[in-house]
């Protein structure tokens, strides 16, 4: 059986434990789509990626896997991959930058030191504002009649997975919210999203908004800290030119109802294009028999 290289990181993390767990498989070249699936379930993380040999004009591949479905784009799998492609000698530091393969397409990384280390960033796919698609306004109506939101702003966001984005307006109505898990199951499973993202604005402290990620469809209660959801969110606030009280850069916080205190960088560019980002940790090395 081969032994291949396996790290799990934590991503969107100043410290071991605070952000959000990544496995990654480092030598993946021989293993096809279904032992690729049967892996990320066992591992039951909330993605797991397998590194592979890039095509032209890339520096590396990456295949993102949920237990239960490949993703074309998610962001602390990104996040995590340039980390862990340049920790394995798999990829090389060109002077700030890389070029990461996905099924998304080739999306620029920035590598940028700062005083905890090494900030990673990926710009995340341009995204979509879609319609609601035939039949979901019942299990819609659901959720937010849950969350206490009925009167919220919502967009359904397509960056390469699709999300629900809700705007509660404050930080302590999303830090208060009870998930109906059941509801947003239903609705993600109707749409074809991968998640529903709530989030609001921080009144104090070293954040702008508040984020949290539930999808229950893939298996995922509450996913710690969501780099898509929220490149979906901001790509979102941006279109609908609502930028105006938190800029063009902001930390998001994510994850302290689950014992997190993931920090996500957001930037939106001149040119629209959402960029997400933040600190790796390395908390296993070994390897992986299968």
């Amino acid at each position: 059986m081969p032994r291949r290289r396996y790290l799990q990181l934590d991503v969107f993390a100043a410290r071991p434990g605070s952000g959000n767990p990544l496995g990654v498989v480092v030598d993946a070249g021989d293993l096809d789509t279904r032992a690729m699936q049967a892996i990320a379930n066992w591992t039951n993380l909330s993605e797991t990626i397998f590194l592979l040999p890039p095509g032209a004009g890339a520096d590396y591949r990456v295949r993102i896997f949920t237990p239960r479905q490949e993703l074309p784009f998610a962001g602390h799998p990104s996040v995590g991959a340039a980390w862990a492609a340049l920790d394995q000698g798999l990829a090389v530091d060109r002077e700030g930058t890389l070029v990461q393969q996905c099924a998304a397409g080739r999306l620029p990384v920035r590598l940028e030191p700062d005083a905890q280390g090494l900030l990673v960033s990926v710009r995340a796919p341009r995204g979509r504002m879609h319609a609601h698609p035939p039949g979901v306004e019942g299990d819609l109506a659901e959720v937010l009649e849950a969350l206490g939101a009925a009167g919220a702003r919502h967009a359904l966001v397509d960056n390469g997975p699709y999300w629900w984005c809700l705007d509660l307006g404050t930080d302590a109505r999303v830090r208060a919210a009870r998930a109906p898990l059941p509801a947003i199951a239903a609705l993600c499973t109707a749409s074809e999203a991968v998640g529903v993202a709530i989030f609001g604005r921080a009144g104090v402290g070293d954040h702008a908004l508040a984020v949290r990620a539930f999808c229950p469809a893939d298996g995922i209660p509450e996913d710690p800290v969501t780099g898509s959801a929220n490149a979906a969110i901001a790509a979102w606030l941006h279109a609908e030119d609502r930028l105006g009280d938190i800029g063009r850069r902001w930390v998001a916080s994510q994850g302290r109802e689950l014992g997190r205190d993931g920090r996500v960088r957001v930037e939106v560019d001149n040119d629209g294009d959402v960029w997400i980002g933040g600190q790796v940790q390395a908390v296993i090395r070994g390897t992986l028999d299968w």
